[in-house]
């Protein structure tokens, strides 16, 4: 930082039709280590490095053969699996429109639909042993409405790996500001081995994002009799 507090590197003007916040954006995302580091080794988004740190340590794709991308767009997440598990089964779903990717399936649809579920898991011919959540909601701009609308999406998330997981499977998932609510975790801790939250290097800073990372599933709750 100079003595005047500006950022010496990159700077954008802004032009006419451009907001003030989104030449912010720009100027962050033309700066990022991370984002220069992902073109340039063929990544697309930097959250790629997310999920290899995360890997790096808690071994997530170790023996992986079937995976589920919950929210895969732009796709970086699945490319990561596909380099470091390539015998692995990928499946992937998102509202947006996804560049197809070498090895995996992908769903353009909402996880929320009644039919998705179904979807993923006819994919593979099998059940799951690693589901992968890079999901968030659409923001509004009011922080706890947000959280909310984020936290609904990890709930949904988690009850599909709780109900679709291969015992022994892990999930894991994006959440925001003071990290899962006590009754998700709470959840997760009776049906996970170990479950432990994280913030990679790759997310940034000033970013209230954490991980979810849920270890050693028990296995599907046995039915009332």
């Amino acid at each position: 930082m100079s003595r005047s507090g500006r950022d010496p590197g990159t700077r954008l003007r802004t032009a006419k039709k451009r907001t003030a916040s989104s030449a912010r954006w720009l100027t962050r995302q033309l700066n990022d280590p991370y984002v220069q580091k992902a073109r340039a080794e063929g990544w697309r988004s930097r959250a790629a490095f997310k999920m290899i740190e995360l890997d790096e340590k808690f071994a997530l794709l170790k023996g992986a053969r079937r995976v589920v991308d919950l929210g895969i767009a732009p796709g970086g997440w699945s490319q990561v699996v596909r380099q470091r598990a390539p015998l692995a089964k990928v499946v992937g779903i998102d509202l947006l429109p996804t560049d197809p990717i070498e090895g995996v399936t992908i769903f353009q649809m909402d996880f929320m639909a009644d039919e998705a579920p179904e979807a993923l898991t006819g994919a593979l011919d099998g059940p799951p042993d690693l589901v992968i959540s890079d999901m968030a909601a659409n923001t509004v701009g009011h922080k706890q409405t947000d959280h909310l609308r984020t936290m609904g999406l990890v709930e949904t998330a988690v009850d599909f790996a709780i109900t679709h997981l291969a015992p022994g499977g892990a999930f894991v998932a994006k959440v925001f500001a003071g990290g899962t609510d006590t009754t998700l975790l709470n959840l997760l801790k009776r049906n996970f081995t170990t479950v432990k939250h994280a913030k990679p290097p790759a997310s940034r800073k000033d970013s209230s994002e954490w991980y979810v990372i849920a270890q050693g599933f028990k296995g599907k709750p046995a039915e009332p009799a």
